[in-house]
């Protein structure tokens, strides 16, 4: 299997963010590109780069006033005396009802759901080869490559179509899904990460064309929050084409496996003709984040039993942090799809 990356993905390096009120070291480190390369090149993944393909594709999900934002925001940042070194908000609309503020400071709450994803002067190329990353593994599948990896970092899912949050700046698996709507009637996003993808869900949720399912830890007590719930069912034409499936803290392998047959059975009712994969490893036992129990070898049956969807598929990395397991984990997971037999 081809694996797509880009050493400018790297660069990127915030250092902090907010939990539970607390200042704590963010856990979105450069390190781990290291160890999830290593994983891909164990299961047998030749590694390419990808190629610059402009804004195009970034620019058919997300809107252009937000990518004019992450593109210059640190560089009016800096011109604020006594400002933080990264740009992190500290106000949000209550509402966002059209006014748009002029300040860089209003702006930063209006573009940032909260202050885990600070900009630094390094975080919109590193965002931008991200989603190229997505966009090349995107085309190889179109090209008729069974399946690729895309090894994004900084990851893609919490990042809505204006919105950056979770670590998220530009939603790589919703680009690599605008990519594969060339040639691809329909096209179901299947998101494997401990945390439910709220940007997908957000961007394709009055759309017909998209399918999106998410397994995740019940967001209830658990981020998200205010999204994820398995009454959230798409709005307007897309009435019918989201699926959340909340699962208990702590599950484990037979809970997620069993939650991944119902996903397939809403999946196989769509008849997509490629899928896209958001792989988060952060619903692993040894997770710093500590959602969910699956185990090394859970991946390798999650991974086995996604393959025999039998579509064309844009394996797109998520989550997944730093712990020993991390690049086992992805090894399991694409040597379970098919690895070195792909």
């Amino acid at each position: 299997m081809k694996a797509f990356y880009a050493e400018e993905q790297k660069r990127h390096d915030p250092k902090a963010f907010l939990s539970s009120g607390a200042p704590l070291p963010n856990p979105e480190k450069p390190e781990r590109v290291e160890r999830l390369l290593a994983g891909a090149k164990s299961a047998g993944c030749t590694i390419e780069r990808p190629r610059n393909h402009g804004l195009g594709p970034v620019s058919a999900v997300h809107t252009p006033e937000y990518l004019d934002f992450l593109e210059h925001i640190f560089t009016r940042w800096e011109r604020i005396e006594g400002a933080s070194a990264e740009v992190i908000p500290n106000i949000h609309p209550i509402a966002r009802n059209g006014s748009y503020p002029a300040s860089a400071v209003g702006q930063a709450g209006y573009h940032m759901a909260d202050t885990a994803c600070p900009i630094s002067g390094e975080t919109w190329q590193s965002a931008l080869w991200s989603a190229w990353s997505a966009v090349e593994a995107a085309e190889a599948v179109m090209s008729g490559a069974p399946a690729a990896y895309a090894l994004c970092r900084p990851p893609g899912h919490h990042a809505f179509a204006d919105v950056a949050g979770g670590f998220c700046f530009i939603n790589n698996s919703a680009v690599a899904a605008q990519v594969l709507r060339k040639t691809a009637a329909r096209v179901a996003i299947l998101d494997v990460d401990l945390h439910h993808g709220n940007g997908t869900q957000g961007i394709f949720y009055a759309r017909a064309d998209v399918l999106t399912v998410s397994l995740h830890a019940d967001p209830v007590r658990f981020y998200p929050f205010f999204w994820g719930h398995a009454d959230e069912r798409g709005e307007g034409p897309g009435l019918g084409y989201n699926l959340n499936l909340p699962l208990p803290r702590k599950s484990a392998d037979a809970a997620f496996l069993e939650a991944l047959g119902t996903a397939f059975q809403r999946i196989r009712a769509f008849s997509p003709d490629a899928l896209v994969v958001a792989l988060g490893l952060d619903a692993f036992e040894g997770d710093p984040f500590g959602g969910l129990s699956v185990t090394t070898p859970g991946f390798s049956r999650i991974g086995e039993a996604i393959a025999k969807l039998g579509l064309p598929t844009v394996i797109v990395q998520e989550g997944g942090y730093l712990c020993d397991e991390l690049g086992k984990n992805l090894t399991a997971f694409l040597t379970g799809f098919g690895g070195k037999a792909r």
